[in-house]
């Protein structure tokens, strides 16, 4: 009598597109929608408070307009991070938290492109219209860094770039020195979430030159699928 054993197909595991999707697609908005943000609205960064800080300090010594508007993004920051975090504690069904994170970040993206279509050109950088419309960008990636740091935490952060880019220096110099597998899937892993962030923005500079903030719709739709998809429990195990 002959018994079969069966091993661990390869079949079984995760593409490499299953595991990575996630982590592309929102690091390619988050480097469009920053800089679509940035070009627009007179140096604002929607993605993240550095920058604002330290364009309000250059602002400040310059006698530039719109210090207030850099500096506001702070507490606006936090309070939306507070409210989100509040939002993830008190989520009675654990599973679809993260479907509807997207989809809120998704709806605060769509309003950033209205506010941005409705009151462009912005000629002024001090003018409450930057502060509406940049504080909006800044909603929804705020929203998304919550999410980052609680509901997938495990996940590599897909808006803030000089910790994948440290990280992926490490991995580097670990696989030149070291060339084993689980190197090579380290080294690719942040190779394509520094690579994905330099696509966002080159293609979202590119696509504000020719559709205005129209282009901030095309970058709406993959949070709005990744929200679909977040709602199955095989697509949340395969999350990289």
């Amino acid at each position: 009598m002959t018994t079969n054993t069966h091993s661990p197909s390869n079949d079984n595991l995760p593409s490499f597109w299953q595991r990575h999707q996630t982590p592309v697609l929102l690091t390619v908005v988050g480097g469009a929608i920053d800089t679509i943000g940035f070009i627009t609205l007179f140096g604002f960064f929607t993605a993240h408070v550095t920058g604002n800080l330290v364009m309000a300090g250059s602002g400040l010594v310059k006698g530039e307009a719109g210090l207030w508007i850099k500096l506001a993004a702070l507490p606006l920051f936090i309070l939306t991070v507070m409210v989100t975090k509040i939002f993830i504690d008190h989520s009675k069904n654990k599973q679809l938290t993260l479907s509807h994170l997207f989809l809120t970040e998704a709806f605060f993206l769509t309003t950033f492109m209205i506010a941005g279509l409705y009151y462009q050109p912005f000629v002024d950088a001090g003018d409450i219209t930057v502060a509406i419309t940049g504080g909006l960008g800044l909603i929804a990636l705020a929203i998304r860094n919550t999410a980052s740091k609680t509901v997938i935490k495990h996940m590599s952060p897909t808006v803030l770039m000089t910790g994948n880019t440290t990280q992926l220096g490490i991995n580097l110099t670990d696989y030149l020195v070291n060339r084993t597998a689980d190197n090579r899937k380290k080294l690719a892993h942040s190779s394509v979430l520094v690579s994905s962030f330099l696509v966002g923005a080159l293609v979202g500079a590119l696509l504000y030159m020719q559709l205005s903030f129209w282009a901030v719709g095309l970058f709406v739709l993959p949070v709005l699928y990744l929200s679909v998809r977040a709602r199955d429990r095989d697509f949340l195990q395969h999350i990289a």
